[in-house]
């Protein structure tokens, strides 16, 4: 009965402190036609410390979203556009001789901003793919022998064309990992493209004032963690991840020969953090199975390895998580 107190009085004040996801909802929707699966899984990467990977054609408003998102919140964004030739120094920075100090100064890269949109980040090489990984995962980046600590809110949105992929070098699993949402964004609807073409012939793009403040953001994450996650969803979690490990267990000996290699720990942790952040976003102080439901294919996509039968028979790990998530009993 305790307990039951304590959800609703959880209830009442997640209620009350996630007022301002409304307005940075409506903020975005000033600006971004549709695309509500975009605006929502921006804040879930917000709300839980996350990255995000963005797959999808040109001009799909993936650049306007997190530039409309930075203004909302009135926090500094950067722009990286990945190319083959560039170096670690562009991302990070570099040490630059001053002739008037007669000594090397600490000149910052780009990746010292609240947001970062790594641009097309299939196009750059490994060594700079790897030098924003340090800042992803450890939020600091050493700069010759000094370690800078980067701005709190961190988040990184890369996207990643998935039609020209000469001269593109793939991610590797364990930087895929590193994101906690890949998000594939699809074409809007014939009544939003409507929208589009009105809004942008009307030449005036909408002005958006910032509604929330960076420290806001980083209070809003302390009460997201008091989300409840209860002993069953907690199961419900970890009964998906590890039916992507050992399908045949959960019933779906089809799929053992399609997986190579299923959702790590990670997986599980992004999946429960990602759920609360979903609930906090739906004004709920507890997760329930739906939260689950409406994350797990932007968590797990992309931490699921495919065999080559799964390639041959053009069978995607986006079906495959649909066939685990129609199969583990929901609580």
């Amino acid at each position: 009965m305790a307990e039951a107190v304590d959800i609703r009085e959880l209830n009442i004040r997640i209620e009350q402190q996630s007022g301002f996801v409304t307005n940075l909802i409506q903020g975005m929707d000033q600006v971004i036609v549709g695309q509500k699966h975009l605006v929502d899984s921006l804040l879930i990467s917000l709300l839980s410390d996350g990255h995000i990977l963005l797959e999808g054609v040109p001009g799909l408003a993936k650049t306007l979203a997190i530039k409309t998102l930075a203004q909302l919140i009135d926090a500094d964004f950067s722009r990286i556009q990945f190319t083959p030739d560039l170096l670690p120094a562009d991302v990070t920075g570099t040490m630059i001789y001053s002739q008037k100090e007669e000594k090397f100064q600490v000149k910052k890269g780009p990746v010292f901003a609240n947001f970062i949109l790594a641009d097309e980040i299939n196009r750059a090489p490994a060594k700079v793919q790897s030098a924003l990984l340090e800042a992803m995962q450890e939020h600091q980046v050493t700069i010759g022998e000094k370690t800078f600590d980067l701005p709190k809110p961190f988040l990184v949105m890369a996207t990643q064309n998935p039609i020209e992929q000469e001269g593109t070098y793939p991610l590797p699993e364990a930087q895929v990992d590193r994101f906690m949402l890949k998000v594939v964004i699809d074409y809007p609807t014939l009544d939003e493209e409507k929208l589009i073409i009105r809004e942008n012939l009307n030449a005036s793009m909408p002005v958006v004032r910032p509604v929330t403040s960076a420290d806001e953001i980083l209070k809003a994450r302390m009460i997201v963690n008091e989300v409840y996650i209860d002993e069953k969803i907690a199961q419900y979690i970890a009964d998906i991840v590890f039916a992507t490990r050992y399908p045949e267990r959960y019933g779906l000996p089809e799929l053992k020969d399609l997986i190579t290699f299923g959702g790590s720990p990670r997986a599980s942790i992004n999946l429960a953090k990602a759920s609360r952040a979903y609930a906090f976003i739906k004004h709920r102080g507890y997760v329930v199975p739906e939260d689950v439901r409406a994350v797990v294919h932007d968590v797990l996509r992309h931490r699921i390895g495919l065999s080559y039968e799964a390639e041959a028979s053009n069978i995607s790990s986006e079906e495959i998580v649909s066939k685990i998530v129609n199969k583990v009993e929901v609580p």
